[in-house]
């Protein structure tokens, strides 16, 4: 009788898999930040709320995205700034998209505005994967190369 034989298991290309945990992560943050403005709603101004929830919501993502997403070693407040800068980016892109609808249109639907900022978000949410993966949590390719290289001499020492 013979073993079956085990099927080789594909896996994603790397920047396709960090995509994937960057939607999880970021979208898991935006879905409990948005319950966290509705527990503080009538507490405390929804505009010093927004701020709050978008200070912390930003760092929280930003942690997960270095240890999920990236899997960066890059750790520090550096790290946080730019990663918030990427925020500012995306906020001024979903707003000028927003802006340019009601320039076209002054009194949009509710679908029509939807439709507008949900397709910014994503675009803005490409443009910030790509941003924080190639600047922000970029692989030390040199520090690679060089493990590799010693890995590889240390084999033919031992030899």
């Amino acid at each position: 009788m013979t073993a079956p034989s085990l099927q080789p298991t594909r896996t994603l290309h790397p920047a396709l898999a960090a995509f994937v945990r960057f939607v999880i992560c970021g979208g898991g943050v935006g879905v409990a930040s948005s319950g966290v403005l509705v527990l503080l709603n009538g507490r405390i101004p929804l505009a010093v709320a927004n701020a709050l929830v978008t200070v912390v919501s930003t760092v929280i993502a930003t942690e997960l995205h270095s240890r999920i997403s990236f899997r960066s070693d890059r750790r520090g407040w550096g790290v946080h700034l730019q990663s918030g800068l990427t925020v500012a980016v995306s906020y001024a892109f979903t707003t000028g998209a927003l802006f340019c609808l009601y320039a076209v249109q002054s009194e949009p639907s509710a679908l029509v505005q939807q439709s507008v900022y949900l397709s910014a978000s994503a675009i803005a949410g490409a443009g910030r994967f790509a941003l924080l993966r190639i600047v922000v949590f970029r692989e030390d390719r040199v520090r690679g190369t060089r493990e590799v290289t010693l890995a590889k001499a240390s084999v033919a020492m031992a030899a």
